[in-house]
């Protein structure tokens, strides 16, 4: 089942993937990452688009736990807010 959320995480990055991200209170650790792609924002929708930036949206399927079994969570990070989602999770 997927639940789709859009609460801001905090998500510790090491060379360039995340490695970690705190949620709700709780910390998790990334075990794996699944997928990765990026997206680019409808930069025709936006009314002051900033040409410095692209508006890309990076997405990354990680499997991760807190404690016990791990879970399959979907993450995203905004360039354009510089900010992070947790987008999706699998039970």
């Amino acid at each position: 089942m997927t639940r789709v959320f859009g609460d801001p995480v905090e998500v510790e990055v090491v060379d360039g993937r995340p490695a970690g991200f705190a949620w709700r209170g709780r910390r998790y650790a990334v075990r794996r990452v699944l997928e990765h792609w990026v997206t680019t924002r409808d930069w025709w929708r936006e009314r002051e688009p900033d040409a410095d930036d692209p508006g890309e949206r990076e997405y990354w399927r990680v499997e991760a736990a807190a404690t016990g079994e791990p879970g399959v969570y979907e993450l995203r990070y905004d360039t354009a807010a510089d900010a992070w989602t947790l987008s999706r999770l699998w039970d």
